[in-house]
C-alpha cells in the first residue's frame, strides 16, 4: 500500500469506533485500517489506483465530526515544521487582543479580518493598525499575553513530539515579535519569525519596522530553513489557516489548513475542522504512546 488516509477527530469528543472502520474496510476492498488511537484516529492504507477512494471515504464518514488527510506514505514522517500563529498555535487574534488598549477593536480587527481572507494585502494592513496603537506602553504585552493568550490544545505536544523526534520547528507570523517570541517559547518552537513594531521610551511609535513579514515571508522562511537542514520537499509540513498562509502550505510537502478561511479551504486538501494539532502527530503515523507530553 503506498497511500494512507488518516482520519481523526477531536480527542474530548471520540467519533472513531470499530464498526466505522470495518464498514469501510467491506466498502472498499484492498485496504487495510490500523488504529493509532481507539476512537480519535485511525489509518486506511490503500493503493491510488482506485481514484473513488477519497470519495467513498468522505461519503463514509460525512455524518461524523471526522478530518481526513490523505497522502503518499513515504515521507510521511517530518522533519521540518512551520506553523502560524493567531487561530493556529494560539486559539486568539493577538492584534485583537491589542486593539482593545486603543478603542478601537472593531475596526482593527474588521481590517485584519480582511487581511486573512485575502480581500486586502497584508503589508498595508499592518501599517494602518500598527498606526492605531500610538503611545501605548510595552507592558500591556505581558498583560495580554498572561491573561488573554492560550495555546491550542495540541500545540505543545505537536511540537514537543516533532522535536524530541529530531525536527526542527519554526513559527511565523505577520502578527508581532512581542507576541510571537513569547508564544514560540511557552510552546517550544526553536524560533520564531514576526513583524517588529517600533518602540520608543517603552512606548509603540505607532510604525512597525520594513519590510513586513506577510505570505511571502512564510513561504522564503520554509524555503531557508529547507536549504538549510538540507531536506527535500516531502519532508516539510506547514500549517496555518488564513490566506496569507497559502503560499507557505502550497510549498510544504504536506500543507494543513487549520479550521481554514475559505480562501484558504479553496487551496488546500488537508484540512482540520475537527480535531486538535496532535492529528498532524497522527497524520505522520505517530501512535498517541508516541507523543510527548
Amino acid at each position: 500500500m503506498t497511500h494512507v488516509a488518516t482520519l481523526v477527530c477531536d480527542p474530548l469528543r471520540p467519533a472513531l469506533d470499530e464498526a466505522l472502520l470495518a464498514r469501510i474496510v467491506r466498502r472498499l476492498s484492498g485496504v487495510r485500517a490500523e488504529w493509532l488511537d481507539p476512537e480519535i484516529a485511525a489509518d486506511i492504507f490503500f493503493a491510488p489506483g482506485d481514484s473513488d477512494i477519497g470519495r467513498i471515504l468522505i461519503e463514509l464518514i460525512a455524518d461524523r465530526p471526522i478530518d481526513m488527510i490523505a497522502q503518499p506514505v513515504a515521507d510521511r514522517r517530518k522533519k521540518l515544521l512551520l506553523a502560524d500563529m493567531d487561530s493556529t498555535i494560539i486559539a486568539q487574534e493577538s492584534v485583537h487582543e491589542l486593539a482593545d488598549f486603543t478603542g478601537k477593536r472593531a475596526e482593527i480587527a474588521a481590517a485584519a479580518q480582511r487581511a486573512v481572507r485575502g480581500e486586502v494585502a497584508v503589508a498595508p494592513a499592518v501599517r494602518a493598525g500598527v498606526a492605531h496603537f500610538a503611545g501605548i506602553h510595552i507592558g500591556v504585552f505581558d498583560k495580554i499575553l498572561a491573561e488573554r493568550i492560550s495555546p491550542t490544545p495540541g500545540a505543545k505536544t505537536l511540537v514537543k513530539t516533532m522535536r524530541d523526534h529530531g525536527a526542527y520547528t519554526a513559527l511565523v507570523s505577520s502578527s508581532f515579535s512581542h507576541f510571537a517570541a513569547p508564544v514560540a517559547e511557552q510552546v517550544g518552537f526553536d524560533e520564531s519569525v514576526a513583524n517588529e513594531l517600533v518602540v520608543e521610551n517603552e512606548r509603540l511609535t505607532g510604525e512597525v519596522a520594513e519590510p513586513i513579514h506577510d505570505g511571502t515571508t512564510k513561504r522564503m522562511t520554509l524555503l531557508s530553513l529547507r536549504r538549510q537542514h538540507a531536506l527535500r520537499p516531502a519532508e516539510t509540513l506547514a500549517v496555518g489557516d488564513g490566506a496569507n498562509d497559502i503560499d507557505m502550505l502550497m510549498e510544504a510537502g504536506l500543507g494543513v489548513g487549520f479550521r481554514p478561511k475559505p480562501v484558504l479551504a479553496e487551496k488546500v486538501a488537508a484540512r482540520l475542522h475537527y480535531a486538535d494539532l496532535t492529528a498532524l502527530l497522527y497524520a505522520q503515523g505517530f501512535r498517541r504512546e508516541d507523543f510527548s507530553i
